[in-house]
């Protein structure tokens, strides 16, 4: 039997939503279509995001049909609780727990706005409890000596121009990372009109579309002259303006700026840091820890609340503590 699509959708417009070859038609199939097109256009979410929702509510609907639940009008609180009870009985870690719980608060909320449903089913639904959850901070001598070697290896003669070039872009893109604070997603998007390379400051366009001004410092401006210069190089009619480019000329997969980052963050000893979000993490806290207020590091990092940015002045609490603790000799 051939698969089925939502109406109204073809094939190809459903593979350019979801990234993904779509399966016959399950009991929320052309209800998820549509609130991932929301999401994207409307919204102006990250397709990472989009990824994460709709591959939680394809689950969900591969679960109702599976009891026989026909469409969006049999979506209810039992339904959602007996989803949510197998996803426990598998042993599903309470990350992915809570963010399927957030996937259908938000898909309810959307079903409700648009008149799809009458009431939202997941109103009362609740989450695991968080844990207390410090994030992984990197040494700032040990990481700039991290971004040290990259420099050097950046800056090393070899015959192979490409080479040279794509290690002078690993070089400024975590770097720029380290330097400005910002979001993997945020610096891979960066184009060349929106670095003022006169005064020291990007443009980055962050969730929902807001964009913010962030200097990024004497290093990461170094950096980026070398990787100017060598994107000539990888630089493909493809391009366009994207500043951080991949291998082959178009602009960088976020993938591949992480694979970078994590690349570069082992070779930093004592640390289980791994990915962007540590650089970002190490930023805020050596920004406090070398006397930045707290508003100003809200603004650096785009968050819209204070209490988003408060967590960093805890780490940095909890650093003191140690140093206290190692250091003072009634301690």
């Amino acid at each position: 039997m051939a698969p089925q699509y939502p109406a109204n959708e073809s094939p190809q417009e459903l593979s350019q939503d979801s990234a993904q070859v779509y399966e016959p038609v399950t009991a929320l199939t052309s209800d998820i279509a549509l609130f991932a097109r929301h999401l994207r256009h409307e919204k102006a979410r990250s397709e990472h995001t989009v990824r994460s929702y709709v591959g939680d509510l394809e689950e969900l609907s591969d679960w109702m049909t599976s009891q026989g639940l026909r469409g969006l009008e049999d979506l209810d609180r039992e339904s959602l609780r007996g989803w949510l009870a197998q996803r426990h009985q598998r042993g599903l870690a309470r990350s992915s727990v809570s963010r399927g719980i957030a996937s259908v608060h938000t898909f309810c909320r959307w079903a409700v706005d648009s008149g799809r449903l009458s009431h939202d089913p997941a109103a009362s639904l609740k989450g695991p409890k968080k844990g207390q959850h410090l994030p992984e901070v990197v040494n700032a001598t040990a990481l700039s000596d991290m971004l040290d070697a990259l420099a050097e290896t950046a800056q090393q003669p070899a015959e192979d121009d490409r080479q040279v070039a794509l290690a002078a872009r690993d070089w400024a893109l975590v770097e720029m990372l380290y330097a400005t604070g910002a979001r993997i997603s945020e610096v891979v998007n960066l184009n060349s009109s929106d670095i003022d390379r006169s005064s020291g400051v990007i443009t980055v366009t962050g969730k929902g579309s807001k964009q913010r001004r962030v200097p990024y410092g004497e290093r990461a401006g170094q950096a980026l002259e070398l990787w100017r210069r060598g994107r000539e190089v990888v630089a493909t009619e493809k391009s366009g303006e994207a500043i951080f480019l991949g291998a082959r000329g178009g602009r960088i997969d976020a993938r591949v700026a992480r694979r970078t980052v994590a690349e570069a963050l082992r070779t930093v000893p004592d640390t289980h840091a791994s990915g962007p979000h540590s650089l970002r993490h190490s930023a805020a806290t050596h920004l406090l820890d070398g006397g930045a207020d707290l508003r100003s590091v809200q603004e650096l990092l785009g968050h819209s609340t204070v209490a988003t940015t408060q967590i960093y002045t805890h780490v940095s609490v909890e650093r003191l503590k140690k140093a206290y603790a190692q250091a003072h000799p009634r301690a």
